[in-house]
């Protein structure tokens, strides 16, 4: 005869207090992200999953969260997902549905996805890595998920520039250059500033999931910077990126709106309550301390700034 053991999670904590997120990180699983007549993608993910516990309770199932977790994401080793977002979302109602005691479930999945490009000048295939975020919140009124990406580019600082195009211009004009020749030099080519790399991260969360396709994020973000940076790049590429992005000298704060007017232009048909999530950061050259800017706001409201309302 097999001895019952208490459930000591059940009991009432010593101190009535309720927690807003109990329960597991660092679970790491393979999931596999179908795509139309390829193989699948296979990602090795980690996943972080919570519920919220009220007062009366001391503590939550934490083997429980794990099977349900467990069966979820076998499930998605099995059967190939288009949108790692449903993964999440599955397994956030299934944790909802296990627990008597919660109202609120949520799982997010952070994965390295690998990209496939050209080189912009020598045309060769090179590979990146970007991160992959998804997530999802499930509640009595229903299920939310988040679908994003995390991405490296190269930004240039527009007040240092500046100041170098003085300097350039005090230069010229000291050997008798005339004006309109110094401003058509300048126009074309572009003066120093101090470079960055820069981290864009853009998430879409709504309702369900999000209608936008993972690769277009990416896109979005990455042409938020002043310029796209390549694993592989010979003299012709490393010439066209440092072109590129003193051509198109970028604060922080430039990147986040380039974010917000990227999402309202390829994404029109998000509904109006989708909330964005819109960070740079830029690891600064010449200061100790890095430059950070982010925005979380619905779609609608985006709009209406966007469009002087």
């Amino acid at each position: 005869m097999s001895r019952q053991l208490p459930d000591v999670q059940a009991d009432s904590p010593e101190v009535t207090v309720g927690l807003s997120q109990v329960g597991v990180t660092g679970v790491e699983k393979l999931v596999k992200v179908a795509r139309p007549d390829e193989r699948p993608i296979v990602l090795m993910a980690e996943f972080e999953v919570f519920v919220d516990l009220p007062s009366w309770r001391k503590g939550a199932d934490m083997s429980r969260n794990m099977e349900v977790i467990n069966e979820i994401l076998e499930d998605a080793v099995s059967e190939p997902t288009y949108r790692v977002e449903d993964v999440c979302g599955d397994a956030a109602e299934r944790l909802l549905s296990r627990h008597d005691y919660t109202s609120r479930a949520e799982v997010h999945m952070e994965a390295e996805y690998m990209t496939r490009d050209r080189t912009p000048e020598s045309d060769r295939e090179t590979q990146g890595t970007v991160d992959i975020i998804a997530g999802a919140t499930a509640t009595e009124e229903g299920t939310r998920e988040e679908i994003g990406t995390r991405v490296t580019g190269m930004t240039v600082c527009p007040c240092s520039q500046g100041m170098s195009v003085g300097r350039a211009r005090d230069t010229l004009e000291g050997l008798d250059v005339d004006d309109e020749v110094i401003t058509e030099f300048l126009d074309q080519v572009p003066q120093p500033g101090h470079s960055q790399r820069g981290h864009a991260t853009l998430t879409v969360e709504s309702e369900g999931a999000p209608e936008v396709d993972l690769n277009d994020l990416i896109d979005v973000a990455r042409d938020s910077m002043s310029a796209r940076i390549y694993n592989l790049a010979k003299r012709p590429d490393e010439d066209h990126m440092t072109y590129e992005s003193h051509a198109d000298a970028k604060f922080v704060e430039d990147c986040v709106r380039a974010m917000a007017e990227g999402v309202i232009r390829e994404f029109p048909d998000l509904p109006a309550d989708a909330v964005v999530t819109m960070k740079q950061s830029n690891d600064e050259s010449i200061h100790q301390h890095n430059a950070h800017a982010e925005r979380v706001a619905q779609l609608e409201t985006l709009k209406e700034e966007f469009n002087g309302e």
